[in-house]
């Protein structure tokens, strides 16, 4: 099996989009955080299950679509690296 790995700046998003949400509801907040989190729980059985990121057309990186939000990942080996979570609306950048 896969390991699942969540880098800084994912979690970092995470917790932005939930700050964000929690200014209008604590519950919707949560509610959220927790669908992202359980968005990629199938990844290290199904790693290649998540579509190619067509800005970067690179088969090592893919995303999970979850509502609004783009749950983007590397696969490096045995390993997945949730490198960011990113609002559909917002224009795509992945940077170093």
């Amino acid at each position: 099996m896969t390991t699942l790995i969540w880098t800084r700046r994912a979690i970092e998003d995470v917790q932005s989009i939930q700050r964000f949400i929690a200014q209008d509801s604590l519950h919707y907040a949560e509610l959220v955080r927790q669908q992202l989190i359980t968005a990629v729980e199938r990844l290290p059985a199904f790693p290649q299950s998540g579509r190619v990121v067509p800005e970067i057309n690179d088969p090592a990186i893919r995303e999970v679509i979850r509502g609004s939000y783009r749950i983007v990942y590397r696969l490096i080996h045995r390993e997945i690296h949730i490198l960011t979570v990113h609002h559909a609306a917002r224009l795509f950048r992945l940077e170093p």
